[in-house]
């Protein structure tokens, strides 16, 4: 839920560009939203740093080429694929692709195949540079992950849940483990759960100097099972999958080392607790220490412990607790001087923090009344750490460097609005990915003091579109609500406004837990479709409820136990708001959603059904203990310790009090929020004899795409709207 695909929440329109006639602009068609592409950016594609610091390589039509950070020009082509012929004749196209140390060998995946949403099997080659020989990773099927050694001699990979290692000097393939079996062990990736809510796939990590493969192993075989069924066939297939809901069995996981050297697997210590998480396995600089993460089931504490893998012995360095949760990232950095860099909540605000190997604060490298988002990297030699934080604006995203010892901290992007860096190698450069609310990405090449050397992109094309269509300007306010509670929220006015005019309004929600729409940042699907809504005379606005970023730890975790409570509060407190001002029409004021959204706007439809004439639920939860336990007990604990929490705010309990026109979409092959959501809410709306709408989508899973299906559903929607607000 936490990385729900709602394409992209947040802003585009105007470019910052001279006025445009509203008789002469284009209209925007839903035709140029999903088929056309006339709003989607140009970006750059799988930029990889090169060792030596200096040069950078893209994927452009099928070759990887060369750059150079300080000139910005190509100057080499690596590998050209487009005349590739593979073993069964068939060409060659790139997915994706690594390097090996020494950047004479290519590791490229091809034939993707999507599992879940960031699963994926696919064929796998290794390009030899030096005799222009490519030959296929393995010959035994389609495989999960794949990744070089750090000393290049190796590839891990997996494949039908076990493990395997491919030695490149002599072609030898190891099967490392033989005990994987569907729905029952997993070696070296994830159970869907950890893939969901960890944020992570691969589940194999090589030692620092090549010798070591460390490893996850899922025990999934108590786990309850689901049933979707794939339509489309005489007899519809029936798909069964582990997936643990709120207060169930989870996998039992445990991990594992590979010394190549020996051919020896081994178990580490992780303690005797098998209902806990291992969110988070990280080798240190040291080719002997592995640091494992363990966390509580709660999730509100969280451990680092020191593996040593060749007696096996571990010992808990890093110890945190938190009255609500902890948030897992990918901000912990290790450091060769036993020394260790990451972020915590736990002065109120989201900060980063030095530790050395015996558990002793070093540092508070960071400090104030505002958030670090991630950290981008740390340069040892120049004892700097980059990083992104909301230290301007919850809205913005900043890039900033800081000093280990916390002195010399340096704003370095130029620009209010949402920035981000891919540093190279050596942190001599960065790629700088920048854009606001108005303006659409910019690609530049910066020096690691922030100065721009080059532009690469900036979507001028797509400029001239949004001038053409005259895109209104998106604009950022806040609102104070009847309980004193000030929220942030965009707001998208027709181009010919006319304050002597009432206006019906649109809302947009998500809400979840740390997941903000108020954004200053550009998107292009939703955003480009309600810029067409307001182009039909509507005015569309998203509000940050409480629980949403970047406004402390209070703000985010208010809602902990209560997941629905608030944020509707908020929800329908602004629509009241926005009600009072002159401009609206009250009477016509509409919600829509996407997943936890859709969860919003169905409670809006129902507890706030005096203020929502119209409302929009796609793929919504409709109760908490159908969820995925990682992600429901975070926020909730479970059913069992929290019943109430999970009903009262639950819209199946609330069916009878809906008034408005009530659209439900879902796909059935949702694999995350499955459509049993939809089902018992459709029973229960039945039951209430309450009449409403709804569309269902074969087979398609929860972002509802493929072929015409985004054209359909939106048409869909539209038309919903059109004809009841």
């Amino acid at each position: 839920m936490k990385k729900i695909l709602l394409l992209a929440f947040i802003g585009i329109v105007l470019f910052a560009l001279p006025s445009f006639s509203q008789e002469n602009a284009k209209k925007i068609t839903l035709e140029d939203i999903w088929s056309k592409g006339t709003f989607r950016p140009a970006y750059i594609k799988e930029i990889h740093s090169l060792k030596d610091g200096e040069h950078y390589s893209v994927l452009e039509s099928n070759t990887i080429v060369k750059y150079s950070y300080q000139e910005g020009k190509k100057t080499d082509v690596i590998f050209d694929a487009t005349s590739v012929k593979l073993a069964n004749s068939k060409s060659l196209n790139i997915e994706d692709y690594q390097f090996n140390n020494d950047e004479t060998k290519i590791l490229i995946s091809t034939n993707t195949e999507a599992i879940y949403r960031h699963s994926s099997i696919a064929d796998f080659y290794v390009m030899d540079l030096k005799t222009k020989q490519i030959t296929e990773l393995s010959q035994g099927g389609k495989i999960h992950l794949a990744e070089f050694s750090p000393d290049g001699s190796k590839i891990a990979f997996a494949r039908n849940n076990n493990l395997f290692i491919k030695n490149l000097a002599d072609n030898k393939e190891t099967q490392i483990t033989n005990d994987g079996l569907i729905n029952n062990i997993i070696n070296g990736t994830t159970d869907w759960v950890y893939e969901e809510e960890f944020g992570f796939t691969k589940a194999f990590f090589w030692s620092p100097d090549g010798s070591k493969l460390a490893f996850y192993r899922f025990d999934e075989s108590k786990v309850k099972e689901y049933t979707m069924t794939n339509w489309g066939d005489l007899y519809p297939e029936q798909y069964k999958y582990k997936y643990p809901k709120a207060g169930e069995d989870n996998s039992i996981v445990t991990i594992w080392k590979y010394d190549a050297n020996s051919a020896k697997t081994s178990k580490m210590d992780i303690g005797n607790e098998t209902n806990q998480y291992i969110p988070r396995i990280k080798w240190t600089e040291a080719n002997n220490t592995l640091a494992i993460l363990r966390m509580n089931r709660l999730q509100n504490k969280l451990e680092i412990l020191l593996n040593n893998v060749v007696d096996g012995t571990s010992k808990v360095i890093y110890t945190e607790e938190n009255k609500y949760y902890i948030d897992i990232t990918d901000d912990l950095t290790f450091l060769s001087n036993n020394q260790f860099v990451i972020t915590s909540e736990k002065d109120g605000y989201n900060h980063i923090y030095l530790y050395d190997f015996n558990g002793k604060l070093v540092k508070q490298i960071t400090n104030g009344k505002w958030d670090v988002v991630s950290i981008k990297g740390v340069d040892e030699k120049s004892k700097c750490i980059f990083y992104i934080s909301a230290e301007s604006a919850p809205v913005n995203k900043d890039l900033y460097s800081v000093k280990l010892d916390g002195s010399k901290k340096t704003l370095l992007s130029t620009k209010a609005g949402s920035n981000d860096a891919n540093f190279s190698a050596t942190y001599k450069y960065y790629i700088g990915t920048y854009s606001d609310a108005n303006t659409p990405s910019i690609y530049t090449i910066n020096t690691s003091n922030g100065k721009e050397i080059k532009l690469l992109e900036n979507n001028e094309k797509l400029a001239k579109a949004i001038q053409s269509f005259n895109f209104s300007k998106k604009e950022f306010a806040t609102l104070t609500t009847e309980n004193g509670i000030t929220l942030n929220y965009w707001i998208i006015k027709p181009a010919d406004f006319d304050a002597n005019k009432k206006y019906p309004l649109f809302m947009y929600a998500y809400g979840g837990p740390g997941h903000n729409t108020v954004t200053n940042s550009y998107g292009y699907s939703d955003m480009s479709w309600f810029e067409m809504l307001t182009q039909k005379g509507y005015i569309v606005i998203s509000v940050d409820n409480r629980g949403t970023a970047f406004r402390g730890e209070e703000f985010k975790k208010c809602t902990y136990k209560e997941l629905g409570k608030f944020e509707v509060e908020d929800q329908i407190n602004a629509a009241k708001f926005f009600g009072n001002l002159p401009y609206f029409d009250k009477n016509r004021i509409g919600i829509f959603g996407w997943s936890y959204g859709g969860y919003l706007s169905t409670l809006c439809m129902t507890k706030g059904a005096d203020y929502f004439k119209a409302g929009i639920a796609v793929a919504p939860v409709t109760n908490w203990r159908y969820y995925d336990n990682i992600y429901t007990e975070r926020f909730m604990r479970t059913p069992q310790e929290n019943p109430s929490g999970y009903d009262d705010n639950s819209p199946i309990n609330h069916v009878k009090k809906l008034k408005g026109k009530y659209l439900l979409v879902h796909g059935t092959g949702d694999d995350n929020v499955h459509v049993q959501n939809s089902m018992d809410l459709i029973t229960a709306l039945v039951n209430a004899n309450k009449q409403f709408e709804m569309q269902l989508y074969p087979n398609k899973n929860h972002s509802i795409y493929g072929g015409f299906t985004r054209i359909h559903l939106y048409k869909r929607m539209t038309d919903f709207i059109l004809n009841n607000l």
